[in-house]
């Protein structure tokens, strides 16, 4: 259930859970592995999975919130119910403002038209009206930098090219939330300090920004609080500084466990 809030809160859940019923047939990508699961397999068993977990959590409007944490901990899952993509299984989640999303890199994109039908379309389905497109349109093809390719079919983009045109079209469709999932990393390294010195100058005007990274130094430049996902639930909260040494201190102590279980195990195997 989704509402409209006012006051200072631009994202809200409460008590918000993320349930995926996996079947195993579509695990089973071979023969090989249907013999190995074949009761399972035969019986057409669905497995659960708990993305989210009983999730609380408040994102105030003009906020930047730094999400980090393990693979699978559910923070791309955190992103996609805040842009409305995937319906929480229960709980409530409340949003107040223009949601833009720059998620999974290429989504809502149609391969077999130009990048210009492309930034117009996905500029409309994101709010803007056909006319607002239109006129924002040359500003998204200058931040793209694609020049003659922008009349280009988008299956023949490079993943950079996918990035720039996605980019530029989430910052320039008047965005009051913006929603960003580790695709800083893609394209080349002018192109992202052009990125990062616009999601500043968004910062600066009071957009709301929601990251989801696993670069720990994009914590503290971007974020002014920080929270950890593990298993579908919050483990921490802080500072970005702070998140970020509590979680690279709990990393290095599970390495240390298991480097010093694997020398018991050794020394174990070793003895007659």
């Amino acid at each position: 259930m989704r509402s409209e809030i006012g006051g200072d809160i631009a994202i809200r859940f409460d008590g918000v859970s993320k349930h995926y019923s996996l079947s195993l047939q579509k695990e089973a990508s071979d023969f090989k592995t249907m013999l190995l699961h074949l009761p399972r397999f035969l019986s057409n068993a669905r497995r659960p999975f708990v993305a989210l977990d009983n999730v609380n959590l408040t994102v105030k409007r003009g906020e930047s919130l730094g999400i980090i944490g393990p693979n699978g901990s559910g923070k791309s899952t955190t992103l996609r119910v805040m842009a409305r993509i995937a319906p929480a299984t229960s709980g409530t989640v409340t949003v107040n403002g223009r949601i833009s999303a720059l998620l999974e890199l290429g989504s809502g994109f149609h391969p077999q038209i130009s990048g210009r039908e492309n930034a117009i379309l996905n500029a409309v389905l994101l709010g803007l009206t056909l006319q607002e497109a239109r006129d924002v349109l040359p500003q998204i093809i200058e931040f793209s930098e694609l020049g003659e390719f922008i009349d280009q079919p988008m299956r023949t983009y490079s993943s950079g090219m996918f990035f720039r045109l996605g980019f530029a079209v989430a910052v320039h469709v008047q965005p009051e939330i913006l929603l960003i999932d580790e695709v800083l990393a893609v394209g080349d390294a002018e192109f992202q300090k052009k990125c990062m010195d616009h999601i500043h100058r968004l910062r600066a005007g009071g957009v709301t920004l929601v990251l989801v990274t696993h670069d720990m130094l994009s914590l503290p430049k971007f974020c002014d609080r920080g929270i950890l996902l593990e298993r579908g639930t919050i483990t921490d909260e802080g500072t970005p500084q702070q998140v970020v040494h509590n979680y690279l201190a709990r990393v290095e102590r599970l390495l240390a466990l298991r480097q010093d279980e694997q020398q018991q195990l050794k020394i174990a195997q070793a003895a007659p």
